[in-house]
């Protein structure tokens, strides 16, 4: 089978680990280490891996399946503010989305850079802003735009008991790359709300579209995911998956799609 398979394999091991709960992780209880993780710009290394299966796509309605494998490291810069660097790079097989052929491997990275205060404003808001780049690591031609970006970022969140809403903005323009290539000017949008149990099941709803100024046309996946925090021996994990809509998407994009999440976590001892 030619499709990514690690998080499936991962899946299965962690629900192998489940037979025999270990304790809670040291510092943090499994429901606020869950909230956490909610947090895209919170004091918590994580390496998300997600996995994306979209059908129905290209004139040829293939499939393509995108592993984002999206690691966040926070940096302590002074007693008020952290830096969090967030970085996706997509590893990417298609087929029948270029009708007959078949491609596999890395799709455009993007990089972001959000300087944060340490401590929630008023009314418990969460906020980050900072540049976005986006670099040419494609490595076929129909995986990638051709194209080095750059651009700006932002967040506002707020968390309340059990509950995480937010939005996560950014838009990047090219500024170099292939002459033969279409320029870029994108924005992203990413409203977001997650509930999570005190079991540390969380349930998400979010929305990641892209409006493409050039091409005038938006592309709109609604998400809804179920993942759960847990252990692989004393390793914390979060695992689970989900199906994805497509409300808008061009001509030839696609319909619908499933999602499959698997996390490591690395919390502060």
């Amino acid at each position: 089978m030619k499709y990514l398979l690690l998080p499936l394999a991962v899946l299965g091991s962690v629900a192998h680990a489940q037979d025999a709960p270990p304790p809670e992780p040291a510092g943090s209880d499994a429901h606020e280490l869950a909230k956490q993780l909610n947090n895209p710009v919170a004091s918590l290394i994580s390496v998300p891996f997600q996995e994306n299966i979209d059908f129905s796509v290209g004139p040829g309605e293939g499939t393509r399946s995108t592993l984002n494998i999206q690691p966040v490291v926070p940096i302590g810069l002074n007693d008020n503010w952290n830096l969090i660097l967030r970085t996706i790079v997509p590893v990417v097989y298609q087929n029948d989305v270029v009708p007959g052929e078949s491609q596999f491997g890395l799709g455009d990275t993007v990089q972001s850079f959000f300087f944060s205060p340490k401590h929630p404003g008023p009314s418990g808001i969460i906020w980050a802003v900072g540049p976005v780049l986006s670099y040419r690591t494609e490595t076929n031609r129909n995986l990638g735009s051709g194209k080095w970006g750059a651009g700006v970022t932002g967040l506002v969140l707020k968390q309340s008991g059990k509950h995480t809403f937010g939005v996560l903005a950014n838009h990047v323009w090219s500024v170099a790359g292939d002459d033969d290539r279409a320029d870029v000017s994108a924005t992203f949008l990413q409203p977001f709300y997650s509930y999570t149990t005190s079991s540390a099941l969380t349930f998400g709803l979010n929305s990641e579209s892209t409006y493409d100024w050039k091409g005038k046309q938006w592309t709109v996946p609604v998400n809804v995911t179920v993942t759960q925090l847990t252990h692989m021996g004393k390793q914390p994990v979060s695992f689970g998956g989900g199906v994805r809509y497509y409300a808008a998407a061009p001509q030839n994009g696609p319909n619908w799609g499933v999602r499959l999440i698997f996390t490591l976590l690395f919390p502060k001892k």
